[in-house]
């Protein structure tokens, strides 16, 4: 077993080493990464919310309905006219996974019969019995149910696999090996494994959709029906939408919640099936397990520590940060670049955080044009031209989550200088989409992870870049 996953794991790490920027630039940005922006902070006296709006809040009726036994896993009373593919369908199951679950030797059932049902977490790791089989090359098959249950692991523990889902993925497979060389854990799983399970008492839990949430979450926009009757999805910003409202916020609660629980939006709304496109407030939802990400309780100045000489960081490969104190891997986050031909070389240094960042821009050109001279030639090495700014006040982006810096900017420096470069480390709007899409600034993690990194990381860190 060590020796397959050693294989796997080298096949991850070239895996890493190879994701490129190839959805094209992020929506709304399609103009905005061919121009120079620039960080600034938010004013300390600007509302970190978004302005008092009416927020629909699911009645108690319906509170109690969502709580009836069909809908919530636990017994199933077998009634007349109920036969095993129905019941199965009902709590979204196949026929051979209930049958799996239950130890039932045939399909016939008797009226008055209990038939348990798995519950979320009791779904996740049932085997895809009676389904197409997909095979999952970069994980051991003796793990594929149990990724759920070691991504909430490795992220309770700061190394953060990215968005969390039940799936496995190179970043997954790398992350996890990373954990387990940086404790000396054995290769074949079964020490993570068991340790997983003695810390994490539930992979999955309950969080209830408050009122305040929507503090930051933008009102739903009209969408139309698709073809089959279900809600179209959401439309994604235009440039000019990002620069109006006063804080870049979430666009529906199931991105507030997903990234409230690091968590695939995907993922999530399979989590939750029962749930519509516009939850309430007072919806609960089943969710990952984890620290939650409060929007809320970001500070508007000063979440670095205190400088310290124990503390140093790693990109890795331009595909992980990993940070240290005292000679120990602390933790380890996905990291993207945020456009192409953007990397770093040698040793830097960690400068300021700075939380709540907005962009701001006078539309100046960042990219060089080619110097054509002649109608089949172009000039390898052209002159650079001084191409003039479009604006003369700047445009600026606001702070929020969906803001394509994130909610943390932190600024790099070359390791004998004191001066800011223009990319720093910073969070990202697309969380689950953040090794394609290609956006603005610098190197970015998600929301939850750039957070955690600025909490840990003093101004003066040695930041090392390695292949």
């Amino acid at each position: 077993m060590v020796n397959i996953f050693r294989k796997s794991a080298a096949l991850l790490f070239c895996t890493s080493s190879l994701i490129a920027l190839e959805a094209g630039p992020e929506p709304g940005l399609e103009r905005a990464v061919n121009w120079k922006w620039s960080v600034i902070p938010s004013p300390s006296s600007q509302p970190w919310r978004l302005p008092p709006q009416r927020v629909q809040v699911l009645a108690k009726s319906q509170k109690h309905a969502a709580k009836t036994p069909e809908a919530d896993p636990g017994i199933y009373l077998v009634k007349k006219g109920d036969v095993l593919v129905r019941v199965a369908k009902r709590f979204d199951l196949t026929v051979a996974q209930l049958r799996e679950f239950n130890g039932l030797q045939s399909d016939f059932l008797l009226i008055g019969q209990e038939l348990r049902i798995p519950n979320a977490e009791e779904h996740l790791t049932l085997r895809n019995a009676g389904a197409k089989k997909t095979e999952q090359p970069t994980v051991p098959p003796n793990l594929v149910s149990k990724v759920l249950l070691l991504r909430v692991f490795l992220d309770k523990e700061g190394f953060s696999t990215g968005a969390i889902s039940d799936q496995p993925d190179a970043m997954f497979g790398r992350v996890l090996h990373l954990y387990q060389t940086s404790r000396g854990v054995t290769l074949d799983h079964s020490e993570v494994v068991a340790s997983a399970v003695a810390s994490t008492a539930k992979t999955v839990t309950d969080y209830t959709l408050r009122v305040e949430d929507f503090h930051f979450i933008s009102p739903p926009k009209a969408t139309l029906a698709s073809s089959d009757g279900k809600p179209a999805p959401t439309p994604r910003h235009t440039y000019e939408e990002l620069l109006s409202p006063p804080i870049l916020a979430y666009r529906s609660p199931w991105e507030f919640v997903a990234e409230r629980f690091h968590c695939d939006e995907k993922f999530l709304r399979k989590l939750n099936p029962k749930l519509g496109a516009n939850p309430p407030a007072g919806s609960v939802f089943r969710v990952p397990n984890v620290a939650p990400f409060e929007i809320e309780k970001i500070p508007a100045r000063e979440i670095q520590p205190p400088a310290n000489s124990t503390t140093r960081a790693v990109i890795r490969d331009l595909a992980v940060l990993e940070i240290y104190r005292n000679e120990k891997l602390a933790a380890v986050m996905p990291l993207s670049r945020s456009r192409p031909g953007l990397r770093g070389r040698g040793e830097w240094k960690i400068l300021d955080a700075i939380p709540r960042p907005r962009l701001a821009t006078i539309r100046e050109p960042r990219v060089v044009r080619e110097e054509k001279t002649g109608p089949f030639y172009v000039n390898p090495n052209p002159t650079p031209r001084q191409a003039p700014a479009v604006l003369k006040r700047e445009e600026i982006l606001p702070a929020g989550p969906n803001n394509p810096a994130g909610v943390v900017w932190i600024n790099l420096a070359k390791a004998n200088e004191t001066t800011a470069l223009p990319f720093g480390l910073h969070g990202t709007s697309t969380p689950s989409e953040m090794f394609g899409y290609e956006s603005l600034g610098g190197f970015r993690l998600a929301n939850w992870d750039i957070l955690r990194a600025a909490s840990l990381l003093p101004p003066g860190s040695k930041l090392e870049w390695l292949p």
